[in-house]
């Protein structure tokens, strides 16, 4: 193989690729004979079709993919030996080719710039920790204790009011007539929630222990029962108790029943919690502080393949009325995004900075965690999308790189009280809002992710704690 580098403008190169016929007669040879050990051909032994009856037959279909192999193997082998890295996916114009004859082609490439990150070690940042008053891991507590309701059945003679569980029997007719599922044992409803079927609660007000009630209803119209779904349908139901909310008592029993070993043990797990939210947080904060460093570095020339393909995320499911009149902006983006993201992996490549299976692995279990019965659905979502595990795995790459800079770069000790870190929290999540508003004014609802809030860690000893705090918000990325 010969291969010339010619055509050099700025970071667009030519490389001219020369193979002897003598090379592709080789290969040639050597697939005619792997298909003539396979091939089943009438009137003829195995292995013993005549090579000029598989060229008859086969001949198109093996220089076929002889040569897909040969332009394969070679086009990655010239642009690793003149060491470039391409920006897209090459170009290949082919100039002779065929059996029997030299191979010639044509590699048309934009390469990806240098660049220089040796001073990343100037870069600063702020290194965050937060001081957690132990009265603030008390009041997530009662937080969770007065969002555990604990029912207890009352006086017979009380009758419910809202916020109180109604518990029944029940039977449903429509128009008379009865259908499948129409019966119902044991059915608890928290009256003012409306959560069994719109305005059916209401009509339970004032109940009392052994009464028995008619509801009038609607039927949804997504009901299972198709033939009665959206008519209307008469519950008669049974009181069989009443009961009212009746304070949780913050005890050893109570932190047991959250996966705790004792009340001082879930403290603990909620302090660390509450640390984490915080931790997580000012990370994110610390991360933009450096990745707003990064814009500072100098490259002296952007791909301009790449500015188009992030133009086109940035602009999409917009009129091109709209894309035209915000061009100057969304390459200004473009370039910023690019810029940043060709400095940080040049970083990972010299430090050979690689994502394990097992890293990724983690990274959809943790989700699993934050999305609490939700399981599943998460888990088909990565199945069936590749390239969501795919970006998956460029972040894990990317918060590698950042964890690795921050080892190098310049930290600056920052201690903040809670009222302190909420303050620099709220500044930051409001700069990104409006930013996202800003984005929304120009038409393009992709140039930032959504600001979003921070789900609480979920303990692995205190599982039920995510469903009842209240969480840290987090201020995400660029």
């Amino acid at each position: 193989m010969k291969v010339t580098v010619e055509n050099k403008k700025g970071l667009n190169k030519d490389l001219k690729v020369f193979i002897d016929k003598k090379t592709i007669n080789t290969l040639m040879e050597e697939k005619y004979e792997e298909v003539k050990n396979n091939v089943s051909l009438k009137g003829f032994r195995p292995g013993k079709v005549p090579k000029d009856v598989l060229k008859r037959q086969f001949g198109k279909a093996i220089f076929s993919e002889v040569l897909d192999k040969v332009l394969k193997d070679t086009s990655t082998k010239a642009l690793t030996e003149n060491k470039i890295k391409p920006a897209g996916q090459p170009k290949i114009d082919l100039k002779t080719y065929g059996e029997d004859k030299d191979l010639e082609y044509i590699i048309s490439v934009t390469e990806l710039p240098k660049v220089e990150v040796k001073s990343i070690e100037n870069i600063k940042f702020d290194d965050y920790t937060v001081s957690i008053d132990s009265i603030e891991s008390e009041k997530r507590i009662k937080e969770i204790a007065k969002n555990q309701k604990n029912f207890v059945e009352v006086d017979p003679a009380k009758v419910a009011n809202e916020g109180d569980l109604v518990v029944f029997d029940y039977k449903a007719t429509v128009n008379g007539n009865e259908f499948k599922g129409n019966e119902g044992k044991n059915t608890q409803i928290e009256l003012g929630k409306d959560l069994f079927i719109k305005g059916f609660d209401k009509q339970l007000d004032k109940a009392k222990k052994g009464e028995t009630i008619d509801v009038d209803v609607k039927l949804p119209e997504n009901f299972p029962e198709k033939e009665v779904a959206g008519k209307k349908a008469k519950f008669v139901c049974k009181i069989i108790a009443v009961k009212k909310s009746k304070e949780v008592k913050i005890d050893d029993e109570f932190a047991k029943n959250l996966g705790a070993k004792d009340l001082n043990d879930l403290k603990n797990l909620i302090s660390k919690q509450i640390n984490d939210e915080y931790k997580n947080s000012l990370n994110s904060l610390t991360k933009n502080q450096i990745l707003k460093e990064l814009e500072k570095f100098k490259v002296d020339q952007i791909p301009e393949n790449l500015i188009e393909e992030e133009v086109k995320i940035l602009s999409g499911g917009m009129k091109d009325e709209e894309i035209k009149k915000n061009k100057n902006k969304f390459e200004e983006t473009a370039k910023k995004r690019i810029k940043i993201g060709l400095i940080l992996n040049e970083f990972g490549e010299q430090n050979n900075i690689k994502v394990e299976e097992h890293e990724i692995q983690a990274e959809v279990q943790k989700q699993l965690r934050m999305m609490p019965g939700q399981e599943k659905m998460v888990m088909e979502f990565y199945q069936k999308n590749p390239s969501a595990l795919a970006s998956l795995r460029g972040n894990v790459y990317e918060e590698k790189i950042i964890s690795l800079i921050k080892t190098k770069a310049k930290s600056k000790k920052v201690n903040l009280t809670k009222e302190e870190a909420d303050k620099i929290l709220k500044e930051e999540n409001d700069r990104h809002l409006k930013e996202h508003h800003n984005d929304h004014d120009h038409g393009s609802s992709k140039s930032k992710k959504e600001t979003i809030s921070k789900k609480p860690t979920n303990q692995k000893k205190a599982k039920s704690l995510s469903k009842s705090t209240k969480s840290t918000k987090k201020v995400s990325q660029k």
